[in-house]
C-alpha cells in the first residue's frame, strides 16, 4: 500500500508525514481509538481517501485517510485484541487447555506486565466465559511455578513477563532478602511455606528464613508485639518445613505474651488467619486464666474477634460461664454494638436461651452510645436494616407487654430515621399484630373487643405467663441441649424440639392476639328486656316441645353441659337482642331447630367466690362460634 499513498500525496489526498502511520494501519489490519476503543480495518478508499473500520459500537465507520493516521494507535496481529476479534475460539481452547500461553499473550500485548484486574478486563467474558476466580486461581498457581513470570504479594501490582527464566525459589528468596522490614519479611516467608512443595532445597530457603528473621524479632517483640508474634509463627513453620531443632534462646510466643500485653489490642493487629493460631499460644501461656481474659476482654473487639473467643470458650467448656457474661452484659445495658453485632450474627440454638427482646434493647442503647463514640461504627444499624428475620427472631418469645415497651423505645429511638423505623416497626406488626393499635393510633380490625369473664380472662393470662416464662424457655433449652448431640439430620430429639416450638409459638401468637381484645365483665347490669350477654334464657323446642335453658355469656365461657354458651356461638347469635314470645332458628350439627323464648332472667353466679366458675369448652383458645 505504500506506493498507492505516494500516489494520493502526488494528487493532493493526504500529507507525506501520514504514509508511515497508514501503511502500519494497513499491514496490522486492526487500530485502536482513544474514545471508541479497539476496531478492525475493513478496507481503504484510495478514491475517496478513507478507511471502513468496524469498532466495537460504530460498525462500518467511514474515517478520513489523514485523520486516521492521526488519531488512531496500530494494533499488531499478535495483539490480544486482534486475536480476540480474528480468532476467539482458539483462545478459548487456549484458555481450558494451556492458562501461561493465554496470561503471556496478554502480558506481552501490554508492554510485558498487566494487574490482574487487567488481565480480567481483557479475557473476560469473551474468553473466560465461566468462574474466573476458579480459573484464576489455577492460573496462579501455574504462574507461581513458572520461571517467567514474576509475581508480587500485592493484588494491586502487575506480573512481570521475563525471557530469562528464574527458579520459584530464587525469586521467593530475592523477595524475602529485599523486603523492607519484618512485615514483609513475614509475608514473603508465608509464600515460600505456601510453595513449599516446589522448592528444590527446603532446608537451604528454611535455613535463611530462621536465621533472618530470628535477628529481627528480638528488636520488634516490644515495639510491635503483634509483628514479632507473627514471624514467630512462620520462624517455627519453617523449622517444622525443613525439621529443623529450635534455636535455644530464640524468642517464642510465650515470650511475648508474658510481657503484659493487652489481648484485645494486639489481637486486632494479627490478620485473621492467625487469630485462632494466637488465641491457641495465649491458652498454652496462661492456662488457668485465658477464658476469664477472654470473656472480659470480648466486650471490647470486633465482632470478628468475638467469633474467634468464643468458638474457643466453647470448645474448651467454659460456655456456661460464658453465657453468664453474655446474659449480665446485656440486661446491663454494656454490651458494646460489636458484640452484639456478633450475637445477631451468630443466632445459633447454642444461644437460644439468650436471645430475646433485652438483646434488641441493649442494641438501642449501644448505638446510641456510639452517637458519641469517636471509634462509632454503622455495622450493627445496618446489619439490623438489612436482616429481615431478626427482629422478629428476638421478640418471638417475648410477653406483650414487653414488646409494647419494645415499640415505643424503638419509635423515641434517635438511631434511626423515620424510614427505617417505619420498616422495623411493620416487621413488629407483621410478627404482632396486637400493637397495631399502639403504632397507628387506630383500631383495627383485629381490635374489636372480645367479652369475657374475669375467670376466663385470668386463666387466658395464667395460661399465657405459663407459656412466655416457663413452656418457651424450657423449649429453648431443649434445643440448645439436643443440638449438642451432633449430626442434626438423624437427631430426632432436635426436631421434635423445633417442631415444639412452632406450636408454642403459634399459641403465644393466638393468646396475645385474643388478649388485646379482650374486655373482662361480670355481667351485672345486663339487660332482661331482650336477651343479652348475661342473661338466663327459658326456650321451648317448637318441634319437641322440650323446654331448655341457655346462659348467654363471654367468649371463652362455653359448657354445653351446664347450659352455658359464648355469644360467639349461633345459638347464642340467633337469640340475642329478641324479646320473650320471640321465636328463633338456629341450625346446630347440621339440623334446624326452631325455639320460642319463654323468659329472659338476669344471670347470677352460682359460686362468686370460686377463682374459677366457669369451664372452657376449648382450651386452644378458638373464638370461632362454638356448637351448642
Amino acid at each position: 500500500m505504500r506506493e498507492e499513498f505516494e500516489k494520493m500525496v502526488a494528487a493532493g489526498k493526504i500529507e507525506g508525514r501520514h504514509i508511515e502511520p497508514l501503511v502500519q494501519l494497513t499491514t496490522s489490519g486492526y487500530c485502536m481509538h482513544r474514545s471508541w476503543g479497539f476496531g478492525r480495518i475493513r478496507s481503504v478508499d484510495t478514491v475517496f481517501a478513507r478507511f471502513t473500520i468496524d469498532f466495537q459500537n460504530k460498525p462500518g465507520h467511514t474515517m478520513d485517510l489523514g485523520f486516521a493516521a492521526e488519531s488512531l494507535k496500530p494494533i499488531a496481529k499478535d495483539h490480544i485484541l486482534a486475536r480476540k476479534a480474528s480468532d476467539l475460539e482458539g483462545l478459548r481452547q487456549m484458555a481450558a487447555t494451556n492458562h501461561l500461553e493465554l496470561v503471556k499473550l496478554v502480558l506481552n500485548s501490554y508492554g510485558g506486565k498487566a494487574t490482574a484486574d487487567q488481565i480480567q478486563q481483557t479475557l473476560v467474558p469473551d474468553v473466560i466465559r465461566d468462574d474466573w476466580k476458579k480459573w484464576w486461581e489455577a492460573a496462579r498457581r501455574e504462574l507461581k511455578k513458572d520461571g517467567h513470570f514474576q509475581l508480587t504479594l500485592k493484588k494491586t501490582d502487575p506480573i512481570v513477563f521475563q525471557a530469562k527464566e528464574v527458579s520459584l525459589q530464587d525469586r521467593l528468596m530475592g523477595d524475602f532478602r529485599s523486603a523492607k522490614g519484618l512485615k514483609a519479611r513475614v509475608a514473603v516467608a508465608g509464600e515460600l511455606l505456601r510453595n513449599a512443595h516446589d522448592l528444590a532445597d527446603k532446608v537451604a530457603a528454611a535455613t535463611e528464613v530462621i536465621s533472618a528473621l530470628n535477628a529481627e524479632i528480638a528488636s520488634y517483640q516490644r515495639t510491635q508485639p503483634a509483628v514479632a508474634l507473627e514471624a514467630v509463627f512462620a520462624r517455627d513453620d519453617m523449622e517444622a518445613l525443613a525439621a529443623l531443632p529450635p534455636v535455644a534462646g530464640d524468642v517464642t510466643a510465650r515470650i511475648i505474651w508474658l510481657q503484659n500485653l493487652k489481648l484485645g489490642p494486639l489481637m486486632e493487629q494479627l490478620p485473621a488467619a492467625k487469630h485462632r493460631r494466637a488465641l491457641e499460644s495465649f491458652k498454652e501461656t496462661f492456662p488457668e486464666k485465658w477464658h476469664e481474659v477472654l470473656r472480659l476482654t470480648l466486650n471490647s473487639v470486633p465482632a470478628k474477634l468475638c467469633r474467634e473467643f468464643v468458638n474457643l470458650l466453647v470448645q474448651e467448656g467454659h460456655i456456661a460461664a460464658l453465657k453468664e457474661a453474655l446474659v449480665r452484659a446485656i440486661s446491663q445495658h454494656t454490651a458494646s454494638s460489636e458484640l452484639l453485632l456478633w450475637l445477631a450474627k451468630e443466632r445459633t440454638d447454642a444461644f437460644a436461651d439468650i436471645l430475646g427482646p433485652e438483646v434488641f434493647r441493649a442494641m438501642l442503647t449501644s448505638m446510641d452510645r456510639d452517637q458519641f463514640n469517636e471509634r462509632r461504627s454503622n455495622r450493627l444499624r445496618e446489619y439490623i436494616l438489612n436482616d429481615q428475620d431478626l427482629l422478629p427472631e428476638l421478640t418471638a418469645s417475648a410477653e406483650l407487654e414487653v414488646i409494647k415497651d419494645l415499640t415505643r423505645a424503638l419509635q423515641l429511638s434517635t438511631v434511626f430515621d423515620d424510614m427505617d423505623k417505619r420498616s422495623l416497626l411493620a416487621r413488629i406488626v407483621k410478627s404482632h399484630p396486637a400493637v397495631q393499635s399502639l403504632i397507628s393510633g387506630e383500631p383495627t380490625k383485629q381490635d374489636s373487643s372480645l367479652i369475657v369473664s374475669w375467670e376466663s380472662l385470668e386463666r387466658r393470662k395464667n395460661e399465657y405467663n405459663d407459656l412466655v416464662h416457663k413452656k418457651i424457655p424450657a423449649n429453648s433449652k431443649e434445643i440448645a441441649i439436643a443440638r449438642s448431640y451432633g449430626d442434626l439430620r438423624e437427631n430426632h430429639e432436635y426436631k421434635a424440639s423445633k417442631e415444639m416450638q412452632k406450636v408454642l409459638m403459634r399459641r403465644k401468637d393466638e393468646l396475645e392476639s385474643q388478649l388485646v381484645r379482650a374486655r373482662g365483665t361480670d355481667f351485672a347490669g345486663a339487660r332482661t328486656e331482650v336477651v343479652s350477654i348475661g342473661t338466663a334464657v327459658q326456650a321451648t323446642d317448637l318441634e319437641t316441645n322440650h323446654r331448655e335453658g341457655f346462659v348467654i355469656l363471654g367468649a371463652w365461657d362455653s359448657n354445653p353441659d351446664k347450659g352455658i354458651v359464648s355469644y360467639l356461638t349461633p345459638v347464642a347469635q340467633a337469640l340475642l337482642n329478641r324479646k320473650v314470645g320471640d321465636e328463633v332458628e338456629f341450625e346446630v350439627h347440621g339440623a334446624r331447630h326452631r325455639h320460642r323464648i319463654e323468659s329472659i332472667d338476669a344471670w347470677h353466679n352460682p359460686d362468686p367466690g370460686s377463682a374459677a366458675p366457669l369451664s372452657e369448652t376449648h382450651p386452644a383458645g378458638d373464638t370461632a362460634p362454638a356448637q351448642a
